[in-house]
């Protein structure tokens, strides 16, 4: 006979059907990964993937590797925990590599020098207008006004027009792609001030990344703003008829999405001290299978910053797996591919089997 515990209003609790939480699963299976890594190098490389072989280089474990790990998944990471909230609403975002690029293209033309190495910088974009060597403030204002924009009309779009979220950030993605191109004509811009530059100097990237999903995993938590996000995503019905503006929140819920992305363009163009109009291409897919990876369903209602932070570090190791085995930027993109589908096929098994349980 199983053993219960009577709960309120003479309910049992059956500890056999307690489900194990979906962070944890993703944890044991970027430990898994890890591990089918090392054993890897260990047979094609006769190295470690984990650990220092080196006599040159003082430390147990390969610390470098995981810096850069961190490194690769940071920037898609702060897309990604914008992208989980619009996601646990039962919504998508498509457009938020292309507001990367668009966004990118604006905010490095504000933060150019105006000379460079001594001689003065002909190919900054308001060189005539004098808008050089601004303070910082002025490209990070101007960044995050560009994607909070492009958020606010996905979120306006979808909520009082009833457009489908799906074309409604695919407008976006190819509006927003155009803006990029149209802004210096496809030309990059280059040479920002110091002071912009430090905003991707060595592991500020892991940082800001760490910072913003703290605090949106506190805020998803604990905070009324989480309980409606949840509840939206839920039953949009039911949210509505408990009293939730689900359209204001809709639009907020975009909006701080497009802000991440312009956070995450912030952060790449100073990175790489440079803007092009292709950047953030396919980071989008990217950051949507890192949030159905770690857990996040793409029917709504369910999903945490936790396992978006798991997934976007199971692609980190995934990348840097096949880097270290020596393996074509190709096979890649293909085991990326893969990847993407596969994430959808394990939330659509995680919730057949969540029905089949509450149907017991």
């Amino acid at each position: 006979m199983t053993d219960t515990t009577h709960g309120i209003g003479g309910l049992t609790f059956d500890p056999k059907k307690r489900a194990m939480p979906p962070e944890l699963g993703v944890a044991i299976a970027l430990v898994l990964i890890t591990l089918a890594f090392e054993a890897l190098g260990w047979l094609l490389m006769n190295d470690s993937f984990l650990f220092n072989t080196r006599d040159t280089v003082d430390g147990i474990f390969n610390v470098a590797r995981l810096k850069i790990i961190i490194l690769q998944v940071s920037i898609i990471g702060i897309i990604a925990i914008g992208v989980t909230q619009v996601i646990i609403t039962g919504g998508i975002d498509l457009s938020s590599g292309s507001v990367v690029g668009a966004t990118a293209m604006i905010a490095m033309s504000f933060a150019q020098a105006g000379e460079i190495y001594g001689n003065p910088n002909t190919r900054a974009v308001f060189l005539e207008q004098g808008l050089v060597d601004l303070p910082l403030i002025v490209p990070l204002i101007v960044g995050l006004a560009c994607g909070l924009l492009a958020g606010l009309i996905n979120g306006l779009l979808i909520a009082y027009t009833k457009i489908p979220p799906f074309i409604a950030t695919l407008g976006m993605m190819v509006a927003a792609r155009g803006v990029a191109k149209w802004w210096t004509k496809g030309q990059p811009v280059s040479f920002p001030t110091d002071s912009y530059a430090a905003l991707g100097a060595g592991m500020t990237p892991v940082f800001i990344f760490a910072g913003i999903a703290i605090l949106f995993g506190l805020a998803l938590r604990y905070t009324v703003y989480g309980k409606h996000t949840y509840a939206i995503g839920s039953s949009e019905d039911a949210a509505r008829m408990s009293g939730i503006k689900v359209a204001r929140h809709k639009v907020l819920v975009y909006a701080l999405a497009g802000l991440l992305a312009g956070v995450a363009a912030l952060v790449l163009s100073s990175k790489n001290l440079t803007a092009q109009a292709g950047m953030g291409t396919m980071y989008e897919l990217d950051a949507i299978a890192m949030a159905v990876i770690g857990g996040v369903s793409l029917s709504g209602g369910r999903g945490s910053i936790t396992g978006t932070v798991l997934g976007a570090m199971i692609f980190g190791v995934i990348i840097s797996g096949f880097t270290f085995l020596k393996l074509d930027a190709y096979y890649q993109e293909m085991v990326k591919g893969a990847i993407i589908v596969g994430a959808v096929v394990l939330d659509q098994w995680r919730q057949r089997r969540t029905s089949m349980r509450a149907a017991k």
